[in-house]
């Protein structure tokens, strides 16, 4: 099939102006995706005492000269005359000047959105005289207001393009795409329509733009969704499954194409963080094409199309932006407050001449051991640093606008304390030394190595050497061995002519530093008496009593034995008084709180359910033969278990034991009345139980009194007999001749 040429016509569509208070459209009538992508617009900024009048300027607006755009004005301006109002920024000056007493603001020149949308202005209020701000500067904007000017063009041209012979109707043959730089958020000067000129009827043109347009707002995180695409096919099931892909690099770097489960739309994504002062819009190219084509119907293709994609970005007030992501700064240790550390510094994107204020998160420093200046970020120390105690500080500074509160960032900052040589070398630990008394000159008696906390990591340390002068003692020599470490040698024999069992052994150890440092450190060497062999027979004590005393493990040691033996001590006497202590019966504890006051008569000796009698019982006094509790009248005498018994008379020993088994309680209640009459050592009411009151509405009188004496024989009992069957066994037990016991 020849090639066949065809030409289109593009028709310029232009938009009328509307009044530039109108909303621009939205996403929503600019391509099917744009809804979904709708972001929530970020918060403006609290706006301080200003009134304005406009907010934007037409451009290539061709009036009279020059152009009231605007009007500044303060509460502060009472009106006096005493107010000037000074504009600063973009184009002041310039394209926009300010009258200084009224605050009205004009455009001195045509203007091209086109060149530059928008211009970035500081407004101030001063007093005239002093010129002293009446209220701190205020940040403004001023948008250029989009006129159809611009011609839509298209990207790319001459087309050429091709299509397979017995092509069926709708086959896609190529797809060519144009830009308008109007604003296409604004109005319809960017919207375009596309028609064939030459060509027809054999083709034909989609005539929608096919450019799908978005929005995103500069702070959207990676992965959040911007909208979706989507391709028209007319087939059904797998054969309609498609898949989208970024042809361009420019959108491929920012964004990510990805196809839904259903395998129809297109989802776009953010790929990485957007900045709105760097990069303002992006266009490219997304392809979609069929996952599953049918081999035989290979040659019908290519079953893909292509569309272009718009996004702007839109701007957002961001926290500052400090120029580094962490700061590492160091300070050398011991100095005194004040001593510069560094300094940090932070930006506002959105505006370049706002003012940042700086500060330390005080849960990062709660010591305050550094300050920082406000408005330059300079850090220094608040005291002096020691690197032994705290070699690193990392703490948190916070960058805030001055305008906009809210709007703060943290950056960590990392200080390394510097080290100084301010510390002697010592010990590494208590060495305690031990030579035989006929050891040989030349013997290695102790190796010794010195520590101490300042960095000496890149040099060697220490120097060793020995002070004879500070002892008469020459037997010993001390050798450095150049490695931080010392070695004690017994330079002259004859140890055992000498008659001494401790020598003391001064070491002298110097740092490397600038200045150095010296300490000196005394050896204790014990002398003992070993045999031919090297075995040791005996050796001196007196190292362990040595002026270092002992050491912290001992005492340590020491103080838990004492702990130890006084806690033994007191569980021991606790014991003892708890032991004693149970062999007392409390009061509540005592037999006699058991008896129950029994003030209902009841249904006599049938009535069993009132009170156990078991408690005139006494266990202890049937096993020893004794008598058990006794009853007397109208109360109950029981024993005291918290007295020793005192001497009985000798009447009692002529009376029967209380029986085993089931006792016959007549003979013993009987028993043990008898014991508390003739007994006149037993208070008369200690152990006694009144039951003086046998309640209200009783038609009886009272069975006894406390002044009735007990075994009053001439007392009758013929009236129980008038009460009535209840009191029946009660008349037969007492009605009788003579005393019922």
């Amino acid at each position: 099939m020849p090639r066949s040429y065809f030409c289109f016509l593009l028709i310029w569509v232009s938009g009328c102006l509307c009044d530039h208070h109108s909303t621009p459209p939205s996403m929503a009538e600019k391509s099917p995706g744009a809804a979904a992508s709708a972001s929530p617009e970020p918060l403006p900024r609290a706006k301080r005492s200003w009134v304005w009048n406009q907010f934007f300027v037409i451009e290539e607006y061709a009036g009279p000269e020059p152009v009231l755009i605007g009007k500044l004005h303060s509460d502060a301006d009472r009106g006096e005359g005493r107010a000037k109002y000074v504009l600063t920024g973009e184009g002041a000056g310039t394209v926009f000047v300010i009258d200084e007493k009224t605050g009205n603001i004009h455009v001195t020149k045509t203007l091209d959105r086109e060149e530059k949308g928008q211009y970035t202005l500081l407004a101030q209020a001063v007093d005239r005289q002093s010129n002293r701000p009446l209220e701190p500067p205020s940040e403004f904007i001023i948008k250029v207001q989009d006129i159809n000017d611009n011609p839509p063009t298209f990207l790319q041209g001459p087309y050429h393009a091709t299509v397979p012979e017995m092509s069926n109707v709708g086959t896609s043959v190529i797809q060519v795409t144009a830009n308008d730089a109007d604003d296409p958020t604004y109005g319809n000067s960017a919207r375009l329509v596309y028609t064939v000129l030459e060509g027809q009827p054999f083709f034909s043109v989609d005539p929608q733009t096919d450019l799908y347009q978005f929005s995103v707002v500069e702070t959207a995180s990676s992965g959040s969704q911007i909208g979706r695409l989507r391709a028209h096919d007319p087939d059904v099931g797998e054969n309609a499954m498609m898949a989208y892909a970024i042809l361009d690099e420019e959108g491929a770097e920012a964004f990510t194409m990805s196809t839904d489960s259903q395998g129809q739309d297109g989802i776009l994504t953010v790929r990485k963080p957007l900045d709105f002062e760097s990069r303002r819009s992006y266009n490219f190219r997304v392809e979609v094409t069929n996952t599953f084509i049918d081999p035989q119907y290979i040659r019908r293709g290519p079953f893909k199309d292509v569309a272009t994609v718009r996004i702007s970005v839109e701007d957002a007030d961001e926290p500052p932006l400090f120029s580094q992501s962490s700061y590492l700064l160091s300070v050398h240790e011991n100095g005194e407050a004040g001593a510069l550390v560094g300094r940090v510094s932070a930006t506002d994107l959105d505006s370049k001449g706002s003012i940042i204020r700086y500060s330390i998160d005080r849960h990062s420093d709660p010591e305050r051991f550094f300050t920082i200046d406000p408005q330059n970020g300079t850090i220094s120390t608040a005291m002096s640093l020691d690197r032994e105690a705290i070699p690193w500080h990392n703490i948190t500074v916070v960058a805030t606008e001055l305008d906009s509160p809210s709007q703060a960032s943290r950056v960590q900052v990392s200080i390394q304390t510097l080290d100084i040589n301010d510390n002697a070398p010592q010990f590494q630990e208590a060495y305690d030394a031990f030579v035989c008394d006929n050891a040989q000159p030349g013997q290695l008696i102790q190796m010794v190595r010195a520590v101490d906390p300042d960095d000496h990591s890149h040099d060697r340390p220490f120097f060793f050497r020995g002070l004879p002068g500070l002892t008469n003692d020459r037997n010993f020599t001390i050798r450095d061995n150049k490695d931080n470490s010392a070695s004690v040698l017994l330079q002259h024999g004859r140890l055992s002519q000498q008659r001494r069992d401790v020598y003391l052994v001064p070491i002298e150890m110097t740092d490397s530093g600038r200045p150095p440092l010296s300490s000196t450190g005394t050896l204790t060497v014990s002398v003992c008496q070993c045999g031919h062999d090297g075995t040791v027979l005996s050796c001196s004590m007196e190292p362990y009593m040595s002026p270092a005393g002992l050491s912290t493990g001992a005492l340590v040691a020491i103080l838990a034995c004492i702990i130890t033996l006084l806690a033994i001590v007191v569980l021991f006497v606790a014991l003892r008084k708890q032991k004693k202590d149970s062999l007392i019966i409390y009061e509540e504890e005592d037999v006699r709180e058991n008896i129950i006051t029994y003030d209902d008569e009841g249904g006599g000796e049938e009535d069993t359910e009132a009170f156990d009698m078991a408690a005139l019982q006494n266990p202890n006094a049937a096993a020893l033969g004794a008598p058990g509790p006794g009853m007397s009248g109208g109360f109950f005498v029981a024993s005291r278990r918290d007295v020793l018994p005192k001497q009985k008379p000798s009447s009692r020993h002529g009376q029967p034991a209380r029986p085993a088994g089931a006792p016959d309680m007549e003979q013993f209640l009987g028993s043990r009345l008898r014991e508390v009459d003739e007994d006149p050592s037993v208070p008369p009411y200690d152990s006694i139980q009144i039951y003086g009151y046998e309640g209200q509405g009783s038609s009886v009188g009272t069975l006894s009194a406390l002044e009735s004496s007990v075994g009053d024989s001439d007392m009758g009992y013929e009236y129980l007999e008038e009460w009535g069957p209840r009191f029946q066994t009660l008349a037969d037990l007492y009605g009788a001749a003579g005393p019922p016991f």
